[in-house]
């Protein structure tokens, strides 16, 4: 699975940070970091914090 943030959209809520905390990182207000290629066990927190996400700027592959 790879996971992209389209970072135009992305508004650093944090809701991904919340659904998914070994995936997502907010560095502070305007940074957050994430892994691109989160192991397939951490699938369902990935979908749910691109369902949370207010703007839906995270985008699953694969």
């Amino acid at each position: 699975m790879k996971v992209t943030i389209d970072l135009s959209r992305c508004e650093f809520h944090g809701q991904c940070v919340i659904a998914a905390p070994d995936v997502f990182d907010l560095v502070d207000e305007t940074t957050i970091v994430w892994e691109r290629e989160p192991d397939e066990s951490l699938r369902a927190d990935v979908e749910a914090a691109a369902d949370v996400c207010p703007t839906q700027a995270i985008f699953l592959e694969g």
